[in-house]
């Protein structure tokens, strides 16, 4: 390998790819932190400040609607723990 090559190979391993997948009414955006919030939450899926932010448990179709202060942890990629999806209220 020459070294130009070495050094966009050792880029490209540095780089940070998303870990996390937030599903917001329907739409997967990519997420790099464990935590979420409501408000990031609303910000993400442009969701608007007046309405209540919805979580959606997609194993039984249960929702509960989430206080403005709540941090949501998350699974790492798709498909793993709890399937969840958020909506507007």
């Amino acid at each position: 390998m020459t070294q130009e090559v070495q050094e966009q190979a050792q880029a490209k391993q540095g780089e940070k790819h998303p870990k996390y997948e937030v599903n917001i009414e329907g739409e997967i955006h990519p997420w790099d932190k464990a935590t979420i919030t409501v408000p990031e939450i609303r910000t993400l899926g442009g969701l608007p400040a007046d309405q209540q932010v919805i979580e959606v448990d997609l194993k039984d179709n249960s929702e509960r609607v989430l206080p403005e202060d709540a941090v949501i942890e998350l699974k790492p990629g798709q498909g793993f723990g709890k399937k969840v999806r958020f909506k507007r209220g």
